[in-house]
């Protein structure tokens, strides 16, 4: 790819997206293409070939997705798997049709199986039941990865599927009702530091383990993935670390200077036990993290104090 490859990222404005977006226009990349959802509809197929066919990009970045916590999987199921479908399968389709030579697909890696070995090799796609609070979302993701392996096989297209584990970042989600809980922990801490240092109740044992990557180095391996012909279809993306949320709390505590108490709520659910991916195949590419976990949730705290005018219409629940 040169660096006037005209390159459209779906979803430019999302976390992931502005992400991609910033790295690319930081790394020279002076062609780059994103429309907001009033300027092109991506659930529209015959708007989306029109758009295809007049720009004509060269890659295809795509970063848009309708996303939601388990109360939005459970209550919309059909919006989820639906509106999902529609828009991978109109940007894949365009992109086959007017001979995008590079489609990068996101996913979550929720598409892994629900009881799947620890940690989580993209092997296992397909082999059990997925967890039924977000299978709606999962299995239209499933569909979007299916769809660029068959391309790979019938056209020798080289397109590719990166799934990413849990994200947090810059531009992050901090509202209570809607984030996820990295967020939505820096926001309480901070909240109740500013109340005199008041006690923050969170929810389940904290014994669950997660894993998360800063939003900057999962752009970053989106560009390995363009700079790069990636010999197979699907890739795993994270730290292949992963810890408590019990410590997760106790670091985002540390990074807000919270002194209180931390109550945990065991009557609310813990979630499963633990959901770390397996990240060699990138590894042995040449991909690896850079952020830490302490310095990204510095970096992401700092933005959220400057951006903290924003949250404050969503009160604390």
């Amino acid at each position: 790819m040169s660096k006037e490859s005209k390159i459209y990222i779906a979803g430019h404005r999302g976390m992931v997206g502005s992400a991609i977006w910033r790295q690319l226009s930081q790394q020279g990349y002076t062609n780059l293409i994103g429309l907001t959802s009033s300027e092109l509809d991506l659930k529209d197929q015959k708007a989306v070939a029109e758009f295809f066919a007049t720009k004509k990009p060269d890659v295809v970045i795509d970063a848009a997705a309708k996303v939601g916590g388990i109360l939005a999987n459970n209550t919309f199921p059909y919006q989820f798997l639906m509106e999902n479908m529609q828009i991978q399968n109109n940007l894949i389709d365009a992109s086959l049709k007017n001979d995008v030579k590079k489609f990068i697909f996101l996913g979550s890696s929720c598409i892994y199986p629900k009881l799947a070995p620890q940690p989580l090799k993209e092997d296992y796609l397909l082999t059990d039941s997925l967890e039924p609070t977000n299978e709606w979302y999962a299995v239209a993701k499933i569909t979007g990865i299916k769809a660029v392996e068959s391309i790979r096989k019938q056209f020798d297209k080289d397109y590719v599927s990166l799934m990413p584990t849990n994200l947090y970042g810059t531009h992050d989600n901090f509202d209570l009702n809607t984030s996820h809980v990295l967020p939505a922990m820096i926001r309480k801490f901070h909240e109740a530091k500013e109340n005199d240092n008041a006690p923050v109740t969170l929810w389940g044992s904290g014994t669950p383990m997660r894993e998360f990557l800063f939003v900057d180095d999962m752009a970053a391996s989106v560009i390995f993935a363009l700079e790069n012909k990636l010999p197979e279809h699907l890739y795993n993306v994270g730290t292949g670390v992963d810890l408590t949320i019990k410590d997760l709390a106790e670091l985002i505590q540390k990074v807000t200077g919270h002194t209180g108490e931390i109550l945990w709520d065991s009557e609310k659910p813990d979630g499963t036990p633990r959901k770390l991916m397996d990240v060699s195949k990138m590894h042995e590419l040449g991909w690896k993290h850079k952020v830490e976990l302490e310095d990204g949730i510095t970096k992401t705290y700092h933005w959220f104090l400057e951006n903290i005018n924003s949250f404050k219409q969503v009160k604390m629940s």
